[in-house]
């Protein structure tokens, strides 16, 4: 082979390997998304639980809807203080806003700093009021790691996850910088939580 066809080759291959890679970037980005969210099969449970965060309102939305179809009686809602006023009462406001009856709601407000600790503090609630079966709603890409979370500190108690969509992670993710966003950062603290840190 002469040496010109050679130079031509070394930077062909690597081309067209890159235009594989950007040509099929939604077969082998979708599954990394895809595979964060969790939404398990309804049945009734004792109580929905509202995750902390979602400043979109659609995790109380969705707990709300489960009350309207008769999945469960009440839902938990789970906050963290937001310039001293609980996030748990703005998202019950908000829902109540929306149409939604106040007696469906009880608020959990807290001080936890990530959803490790935000498991023990409801787990705890849980199990002071009795549940056996819940329904861990939050956003769609923050399921399977808080289900693992919340699984990890009351095995004893079903708990299943329901997926709340999320604008912040639309279905094909990777065309908006903050799916991008989205997707690192809850991979990453998924990594940092199965290693323990």
């Amino acid at each position: 082979m002469r040496p010109p066809a050679r130079r031509l080759l070394r930077w062909l291959i690597p081309l067209l390997l890159l235009a594989a890679v950007v040509w099929t970037h939604p077969v082998w980005l979708g599954p990394a998304g895809r595979w964060l969210v969790r939404n398990d099969p309804l049945t009734r449970a004792d109580v929905a639980v509202v995750l902390a965060g979602g400043w979109q309102g659609n995790r109380i939305l969705r707990a709300a809807e489960l009350v309207r179809e008769g999945w469960t009686p009440r839902v938990l809602v789970s906050g963290v203080y937001l310039y001293g006023r609980p996030e748990s009462d703005l998202a019950i406001d908000f829902a109540v806003q929306q149409g939604c009856a106040r007696e469906w709601f009880v608020g959990l407000p807290h001080r936890a700093r990530s959803t490790q600790e935000e498991a023990r503090i409801v787990v705890a609630e849980l199990r002071r009021l009795g549940a056996k079966r819940v329904l861990l709603v939050t956003s769609d890409y923050h399921t399977r790691r808080s289900l693992a979370c919340f699984r990890q500190a009351a095995p004893e108690l079903e708990f299943r996850a329901v997926a709340a969509a999320d604008e912040d992670f639309p279905r094909a993710w990777w065309r908006s910088r903050q799916g991008w966003k989205t997707l690192v950062l809850e991979w990453m603290k998924t990594l940092a939580w199965r290693l323990g840190v």
